[in-house]
């Protein structure tokens, strides 16, 4: 590792702190109730709380009718004593309904106050699943309150936002802006700006397919609280025989199983247990079998190398190597199997098909043909959440569609899919969202401006030619997430903090320089943060409100001091910027995020987010009911 990126590990803000702050404050609250306990825990919440505590040391019963177990234990005069924890804090809601049920004497409630929760050394999550439903389809503020005392402690922790900056929200009283510039006390911790999003600004993004290798497991197996259910043949295979046989024989042999007929085992995807997780989960799609192959061949090397020590001294460093070659071995293997269960997935006609339909939609290409390939999906059955995602980003990117037409494809899927789905289609439609809007609209409908895409794409640079002559480009660009198409969303945070990076890509300043300066021209100092200057009119394009607020600091007596000064130029300090998207963010988002604080010397990011979320995802939230579940979790004495 290189001096500067030693310090940048050192200057990191250690958000596993959050994780024994939540860890111990469970404790706490279990604690509070005298007598041995019983856990009786929402399904929505073993996933979060599994990410900050072992919750399999704990004896736990799922269910969601809390109310009427009390009422047959109260009904066979079983003496316990209830305690009702609501995470993350006191509802009258639930209150009401437990006073309405009959059982609110027999119950005492109190709260755990389960906050962001680390997914990896740079991403905090709320773990929400329907945080953007709830938000702007329900119109329930309650996730903006939720985030608010997050941030706020989030910053009570590591140091105050000197900055703010949001862009797109709008809700009652600017609630989260304003919550989150309470009073802190100042700190060491080297925080430059806290920038939030809001995902309306950006709903193109969670519609298109990720192409990332963390983004394509999501997308096609599916990560749940940072875990995937994979073939137990995968997760617990055999050891393997380090004595004779090669790294790389051994890994090409690894089983082609049924993702769908064997038994299944949850995994965690953590690069503190997996070597090889960090380096392959931002990768593009298309470079990770080149990955697995080097690393193959390097681990081959290795095994053959050490088992030709003569030595005591060498046979004994190969000892102690030898675990360490293992795990690196059982990882590279099971990574190996997850790629061929993902590859048979990419080369379908319908996904194949999916991915053409959307690049012609991003170009602008033959947009009346894009519609007719939407219909032909339906009738070839195609899953219902791919044709509503085609059928939403056809509507942003060309600015509704004409009234016949999108009849038409309504009255298709509902025939189809079931008219189950017509509250799905009615949010779609709804003046909060437009994901679904008619050309041209209806005189009585709310005159709601137009998603500006077509200026978007040009002034933020957005696509990029998929031809030979332009993969160096997309390469050394945010875009190769999308191979070819930038994250509008993180374009909006390179505003900010790369600005560089917005007009134009290392790539084409690295053409025709010498190869022992190109590492200098690629990693440049990180610019002062000052906010969208440059920008200003793309920014006022977007719908939504644009915030920028500066706090100031009080000290340990009260006192005020002028706000840190993020305008001064970086140089030896490495400074964080927060990235809030409030609605939930994509593994492609973190992955192009990452890849702008690999380009900067001086500053990296801490991205925080009310949930991880996909495509499929947002169409099922927004279906009848949706993930289901009001996080809860009760105590039985």
């Amino acid at each position: 590792m290189s001096s500067a990126d030693q310090d940048r590990e050192e200057q990191s803000l250690d958000v596993n702190l959050l994780k024994e702050i939540a860890k111990k404050e469970l404790i706490n609250a279990l604690n509070s109730v005298n007598g041995a306990k019983t856990l009786a825990l929402d399904a929505t919440l073993a996933g979060p709380l599994g990410l900050v505590t072992e919750v399999a040391l704990l004896k736990i019963y799922l269910f969601h009718r809390m109310q009427d177990q009390i009422k047959r234990h109260v009904k066979e005069s079983r003496k316990h004593t209830y305690t009702l924890l609501l995470v993350p804090r006191v509802s009258t809601l639930v209150s009401r309904i437990l006073e309405e049920e009959g059982v609110l004497g027999e119950v005492s409630i109190s709260a755990f106050n389960l906050q962001f929760i680390p997914l990896s050394d740079d991403v905090i999550s709320l773990e929400y699943d329907n945080a953007f439903k709830e938000l702007w389809v329900d119109g329930d503020e309650t996730v903006v309150f939720d985030s608010a005392q997050a941030l706020v402690s989030l910053q009570k922790l590591f140091g105050p936002f000197p900055q703010i900056r949001l862009e797109g929200l709008v809700t009652r009283q600017g609630k989260l802006s304003q919550s989150a510039v309470e009073p802190v006390l100042s700190s060491s911790a080297n925080i430059d700006s806290l920038i939030i999003l809001d995902r309306r600004v950006d709903l193109i993004t969670p519609l298109l397919t990720q192409l990332t290798y963390e983004g394509l497991v999501d997308e096609l197996i599916g990560i749940r609280n940072s875990h995937v259910e994979l073939p137990v043949s995968l997760v617990n295979p055999p050891a393997p025989n380090t004595a004779s046989g090669s790294a790389a024989a051994s890994t090409s042999n690894a089983p082609i199983v049924n993702v769908k007929k064997d038994a299944k085992k949850k995994y965690h995807l953590a690069t503190s247990t997996d070597p090889l997780y960090a380096e392959l989960r931002d990768l593009n799609f298309s470079s990770v079998g080149r990955k697995l192959n080097a690393v193959a061949r390097r681990l081959d090397e290795d095994y053959k190398t050490n088992l030709q020590a003569k030595s005591v001294a060498q046979l004994r460093d190969f000892v102690g190597k030898l675990g360490g070659l293992q795990t690196e071995h059982q990882s590279l293997r099971l990574h190996t199997g997850l790629s061929e269960l993902i590859l048979p997935l990419t080369r379908t006609d319908v996904f194949n098909k999916s991915l053409e339909i959307q690049q012609n939609l991003l170009a602008s290409y033959e947009t009346s043909a894009q519609i007719i390939a939407i219909e032909e999906l339906i009738s070839q059955g195609a899953d219902m959440q791919i044709v509503i995602r085609l059928l939403c980003l056809a509507s942003i990117t060309i600015g509704g569609i004409k009234t016949k037409a999108l009849e038409s494809l309504k009255r298709d899927i509902l025939q189809a899919y079931g008219y189950e789905n017509l509250p799905l289609l009615l949010s779609l439609a709804s003046p909060s969202l437009s994901m679904l809007a008619p050309i041209p609209l209806p005189p009585s409908a709310p005159q709601t401006p137009k998603y500006p895409f077509s200026s978007l794409r040009k002034s933020l640079r957005l696509l990029i030619d998929d031809n030979p002559e332009a993969l160096e480009e997309v390469e050394n660009d945010i875009s190769f997430v999308y191979s070819g198409w930038a994250p509008i969303s993180v374009r909006l945070v390179q505003c900010i903090a790369q600005k560089g990076g917005v007009l134009s890509n290392p790539a084409e300043r690295e053409k025709g320089a010498g190869e022992q300066s190109k590492a200098s021209i690629s990693k440049v100092q990180a610019h002062p943060i000052v906010g969208w200057k440059g920008f200003e009119d793309i920014v006022s394009s977007i719908p939504g409100e644009t915030v920028q607020t500066v706090q100031r600091q009080f000290d340990e007596t009260g006192s005020g001091n002028p706000p840190m000064s993020a305008n001064l130029p970086l140089r030896e300090q490495t400074s964080t910027t927060v990235v809030f998207f409030l609605g939930g963010c994509t593994y492609t988002e973190i992955a192009a995020i990452r890849w702008v604080s690999r380009q900067n010397k001086g500053r990296r990011f801490l991205i925080a987010t009310t949930g991880i979320i996909n495509g499929a995802s947002l169409v099922e939230s927004m279906t009848a009911g949706g993930r289901s579940g009001e996080p809860k979790v009760g105590t039985a004495q």
